[in-house]
C-alpha cells in the first residue's frame, strides 16, 4: 500500500511540509548559504541594484563568511536570464588546469593539497563578465560588504566554527594561509570572529580595477609570483590570458516543464538525462517504495553515461544527441528491474586519486564543499550560481599576501594515463565539472516564464539531488522550501546508497530487499547538498527557499 503522507506529510509543521516557512517578496529575492551573503545581496537590491549586481555581492561575501566553500581563487558555473532579451544564458568560468600539468606529476597527496592541486581561477572573471555586460551599480557599491566583513570580521556559526577548527591543521602546513587569517584559536568557537584583512585588501583592489586587475594587473603578478614561491605551476602568461566565456544552456522537457543547466564541461547532461528517464513512467507517486527504487536506478544509470564520457568537450567527444534523445531515454527506462537494483557505477572513470566515500557526518564530508545561491529582481532578471574550491579551503595554500586560497579542483581530474579516462588531467585542459546550475521554465515557446531557480551544492551528488528536489517540485507539488527539505539520498561509489533517516523504515527495508546496500544518514544530512532556490508565483510574487541542512538563509522584500 502507498501512503504518500507517511513520507513527508502535510502539517508535519505549521507551515505545510517544511520546518520554516519559504521566504517571501515581490520586488527581489536571495538564497544563499549564508546570512551574511544573503542580507548582502538582498541590500544590494534594496539600493537599486539588479540580481546580477546582488549575485556578486553575493558571490564576493561568501567568500568571506564561508571561506572553506568558495572564493576569489576559486571557480563556478552561472546561469543568467536575462528578462529583456527573454534568454537564459550560461556563464562558464570553470578554469583549467595549468599549461604545464601532466599526469606523472600528480599523486592522490599533491592533487589535493598544496600548489600543485589549483585550476587557474575563474570566479573573477565570471563575476565581472556578469557586471561588465548586465550589471547596474558600481564595482565599489557591489563588492562593499564583503570588503567590511573581511576587515571587521564575521561571527561564526556553529557548523563554521567546526569546519575552520577542523581544517587549521591542514592550513597551517603553509606559512601564507596561518598569516590570511585572524581569529583566537584558543577560544574558537561560535560566534568567535573570523576575520581576514588581506582578502579585504584584495576585494577592494578587484573593486577598484576589475578583473583587469586581478588577472593582468599588479595584484594577478603578487597572485601568481606568491603561488609560484610556494612551488605552483601556474604561469603569469596563462593566469593573464584567463577569461570566462558565454553558452548555451543544455534543456529536455519534463512533465511540460523546459530544464535549462549549463553545458559540458558542466555534468549537468545527468541531470537532463535523469530527468527523461523518469519521464518515460506516466506517475511516479509520493511516498511508494517503488517510485524511490526508480529514481535510483535512473540516477544510476545517467551517472554511469557521464562517468563513461565525460570530460573536456573540446578533448573528447560527448554523445549528447543520442544519451539525451527520447529513444535512449525510452530503452534505458524499459531496463530498470522494479524487483532489484542494477548497482551504482563508479562516481568516475577511475579512483586513481583513492577516495573512501563517506560514511560519518563530520570529517569525512570536508574533503568536497562547495555553494550554491541564486538572485531575483523586480525587472525579472535571475541569476543561478554554483562555485567551489573543491576542498574544505581548497588546496590550503594561499597565494603569497593576497589572502586568497586557491582551489584545489585537480584533484576531479583522473591521473593515471594508462586507463583511458575521458577525465586525464592535461595541459589547458577543462574537467568533467560535477557542479550543475539548473533553472525550469513553463509555458509555451511563445509565452515561456520562469518557474524556478534550483540546484545544491555537494561534489557529484549535485547531479542527484537536485534531480530529486525537481522532482518534489513537478511531480509532488511542492514549493521550493518544502522541495529543499524533503529527504534525500544520494549513492557513493563503494556500492553504499545513503538515504537520510527521514525516509520511512518500510521504504528503507524494500530498498534493502531490492538488493541496495544502504546506509542510513541523520534526518538532516548535509551530505546530500545544501541546496537552495527561487520559485515565481502566479501572483507575481516569489518564494525563496534555503536549506537547513547548512546555514542557508532566503530573504526577500
Amino acid at each position: 500500500m502507498i501512503d504518500p503522507e507517511a513520507l513527508f506529510p502535510h502539517g508535519a509543521t505549521t507551515h505545510g511540509r517544511s520546518s520554516r516557512a519559504p521566504a517571501t517578496g515581490k520586488n527581489g529575492m536571495v538564497a544563499s548559504a549564508h546570512p551574511y551573503a544573503t542580507r548582502a545581496g538582498l541590500d544590494v537590491l534594496r539600493d537599486g541594484g539588479n540580481a546580477i549586481d546582488a549575485a556578486i555581492a553575493v558571490a564576493s561575501t561568501l567568500n568571506v563568511a564561508e571561506p572553506y566553500m568558495s572564493g576569489v581563487g576559486g571557480i563556478g558555473l552561472a546561469l543568467v536570464y536575462v528578462a529583456k532579451e527573454g534568454r537564459t544564458r550560461a556563464l562558464n568560468f570553470s578554469g583549467h588546469a595549468p599549461e604545464a600539468a601532466r599526469p606523472e606529476m600528480y599523486d592522490r597527496f599533491n592533487i589535493e593539497t598544496g600548489p600543485l592541486a589549483p585550476l587557474v581561477p575563474g570566479n573573477v572573471s565570471g563575476w565581472l563578465t556578469m557586471h561588465e555586460e548586465y550589471g547596474s551599480l558600481p564595482l565599489k557599491r557591489v563588492f562593499r560588504d564583503a570588503i567590511r566583513y573581511a576587515e571587521e570580521g564575521v561571527a561564526l556559526t556553529p557548523w563554521s566554527a567546526q569546519l575552520i577548527e577542523e581544517n587549521l591543521e591542514r592550513i597551517d602546513r603553509f606559512d601564507s594561509s596561518q598569516k590570511a587569517i585572524v581569529i583566537d584559536r584558543a577560544g574558537m568557537g561560535v560566534g568567535s570572529l573570523f576575520r581576514q584583512p588581506q582578502l579585504s585588501e584584495t576585494l577592494a583592489a578587484i573593486s577598484e580595477g576589475g578583473q583587469e586587475e586581478f588577472y593582468e594587473g599588479k595584484l594577478g603578478d603578487r597572485l601568481q609570483a606568491g603561488l609560484e614561491t610556494a612551488g605552483g605551476i601556474i604561469s603569469r602568461e596563462e593566469l593573464a590570458a584567463y577569461s570566462a566565456f558565454w553558452q548555451e544552456p543544455l534543456s529536455t522537457n519534463y512533465r511540460g516543464y523546459e530544464i535549462r543547466v549549463s553545458p559540458p564541461n558542466s555534468s549537468g547532461f545527468q541531470v537532463l538525462e535523469t530527468l527523461n528517464i523518469l519521464n518515460q513512467f506516466d506517475q511516479l507517486p509520493y511516498g511508494s517504495s517503488d517510485t524511490l527504487h526508480r529514481l535510483v536506478e535512473a540516477v544510476y544509470i545517467a551517472a554511469d553515461d557521464r562517468a563513461k564520457y565525460a570530460g573536456d568537450p573540446n578533448e573528447v567527444e560527448i554523445p549528447l544527441e543520442r544519451l539525451l534523445s527520447a529513444a535512449y531515454a525510452a530503452e534505458k527506462a524499459a531496463g530498470i528491474d522494479i524487483l532489484a537494483t542494477s548497482g551504482p557505477p563508479p562516481e568516475r572513470w577511475n579512483r586513481s586519486r583513492v577516495e573512501h566515500p563517506p560514511l560519518g557526518v563530520k570529517p569525512e564530508f570536508a574533503s568536497g564543499l562547495t555553494t550554491h545561491f541564486a538572485t531575483a529582481d523586480s525587472e525579472g532578471n535571475v541569476v543561478t550560481i554554483t562555485q567551489t574550491l573543491g576542498g574544505a579551503f581548497g588546496s590550503a595554500v594561499v597565494a603569497g599576501d593576497t589572502g586568497v586560497f586557491m582551489n584545489n579542483m585537480c584533484k576531479w581530474f583522473d591521473i593515471d594515463a594508462d586507463l583511458g579516462s575521458p577525465n586525464l588531467i592535461g595541459p589547458g585542459k577543462q574537467q568533467d565539472f560535477c557542479i550543475a546550475p539548473g533553472q525550469i521554465f513553463e509555458g509555451s515557446d511563445d509565452d515561456q516564464k520562469i518557474r524556478m531557480s534550483l540546484s545544491t551544492p555537494g561534489s557529484y551528488g549535485i547531479l542527484h539531488t537536485t534531480v530529486q528536489m525537481m522532482y518534489h517540485h513537478i511531480d509532488v507539488g511542492m514549493n521550493v522550501q518544502e522541495a529543499i527539505e524533503a529527504p534525500r539520498f544520494r549513492f557513493y561509489d563503494d556500492g553504499t546508497l545513503m538515504v537520510e533517516n527521514r525516509f520511512p523504515k518500510h521504504m528503507r527495508d524494500d530498498l534493502v530487499r531490492r538488493g541496495h546496500h544502504v546506509v542510513v544518514a541523520p534526518d538532516w544530512h548535509n551530505g546530500v547538498g545544501g541546496g537552495q532556490g527561487i520559485q515565481f508565483t502566479g501572483h507575481g510574487t516569489m518564494l525563496g527557499g534555503a536549506d537547513p541542512r547548512r546555514d542557508g538563509v532566503a530573504l526577500g522584500f
